[in-house]
């Protein structure tokens, strides 16, 4: 029965929402103290109201995800409503912060006029209002605003027949009810378009078992590369335990999705060795036996879907490793020079390109989303790789 209510990966989910909870409950004080809700009654029973509306929706999204709990509903219902729940708890915190903020903005030392006293309402109101102009832009704006990234990449000694090489990239794709197969067939019009001799999907096509994996495969399909489609597997492939039917079912769809295997592809006198791994568990010993997978004279390039794999790559000879997993942050903001996202937390290598003692990673911020649906100064992407010679 205990096993059944509760796994050590429902954890994190059940700590975070006793801090949101308890958040709540300190902004729902703070509100009843002011004057508004001590001279009126219908406001006080307003406020207990929306606190306790607000805890059931993040119990009731908690629990969706509880365990085995979420199986008993259908799989929109129990997406959605972690969704939802999540993007709430979010937007609750952020809510509670610009509230704070603004109940020093009212107490600032001054002149204690009419007039300066409603500047000073209309200030709070605005730190209130950014919150939701936030939220609700990168969930029905930012998150659907998919483009093409282009990265240059140069590298010293790159064979001259591989400079200008294009490899467009998918990654974190999340087929799910927070991403639609039109969208992703989007994706592949771009990547398409780009007219890459490579193409490279590096893992997690989707977030849950319950997820259209065969959809997701088929649009995939329709990928095209004069040197072919290669990919490597995500961690949410693991928690649905789908690897060995990914592999088996992009191959019969024409893609080769690399598991501790390297493809050797041949671009006129040059060879690009492509060697791929699947989702390296954190706290592990990473690539473990990968330096088997390098080609000698050929130029080695990793498919990994994590990309803290970085420095163990570097030195065990691969001078470049394509990446995804992080989201570009997902959800990142800039405050006082720093670069706030929960990926910043387990990897330094977050958005973009990193270069170390002579080797490189590129690290795209992907197409779908995971936990919530939206994004926030982090916008999806197809990434269009290209190779440069200095």
């Amino acid at each position: 029965m205990l096993k059944f209510l509760f796994t050590i990966r429902d954890l994190p989910d059940a700590l975070a929402v006793c801090f949101v909870m308890l958040v709540q409950t300190a902004c729902a004080r703070a509100l009843l103290r002011e004057r508004a809700a001590r001279e009126s009654k219908r406001v006080r029973a307003g406020i207990v109201t929306a606190w306790l509306v607000s805890a059931t929706v993040l119990m009731l999204g908690f629990l969706l995800n509880f365990g085995e709990i979420g199986r008993y509903f259908p799989h929109w219902v129990h997406g959605w409503g972690r969704g939802v729940a999540v993007l709430w708890a979010l937007l609750s915190v952020l809510l509670a912060s610009s509230y704070a903020l603004g109940r020093v903005v009212i107490l600032l030392p001054g002149s204690h006029s009419p007039a300066r006293r409603r500047f000073l309402g209309a200030v709070r109101w605005a730190i209130l209002g950014v919150p939701l102009g936030a939220v609700g832009y990168g969930t029905f704006v930012l998150r659907h605003r998919l483009r093409v990234r282009e990265q240059n990449i140069r590298i010293a000694g790159l064979p001259e027949d591989l400079d200008g090489l294009k490899v467009a990239q998918l990654t974190d794709i999340h087929l799910s009810p927070f991403l639609s197969v039109r969208e992703l067939e989007r994706a592949v019009e771009m990547a398409n378009e780009a007219r890459p001799h490579v193409t490279l999907v590096t893992g997690d096509l989707i977030t849950s078992g319950g997820d259209p994996l065969d959809d997701c495969l088929r649009a995939l399909a329709r990928l095209k590369a004069d040197a072919g489609v290669y990919g490597c597997m995500g961690n949410h492939e693991i928690y649905a335990d789908c690897e060995d039917y990914v592999q088996r079912e992009g191959a019969r769809l024409g893609m080769t999705f690399l598991r501790r295997q390297a493809a050797l592809l041949r671009f006129g006198a040059a060879n690009l060795n492509l060697a791929g791994v699947d989702y390296q568990r954190l706290n592990t010993h990473y690539l473990r036996g990968a330096e088997r997978l390098l080609a000698a004279g050929a130029f080695n390039v990793l498919l990994s879907h994590n990309p803290d794999v970085f420095p163990v790559a570097a030195a065990k000879g691969f001078p470049l490793t394509i990446a995804g997993h992080t989201h570009g942050g997902q959800v990142r903001v800039e405050i006082l020079g720093v670069d706030l996202n929960v990926s910043r937390f387990y990897t330094p290598y977050v958005d973009g390109l990193y270069e170390k003692d002579g080797s490189a990673i590129f690290v795209s911020r992907g197409i779908g989303t995971i936990a919530l649906p939206t994004r926030l100064g982090a916008p999806p992407e197809v990434a269009l790789i290209r190779l440069r010679r200095t």
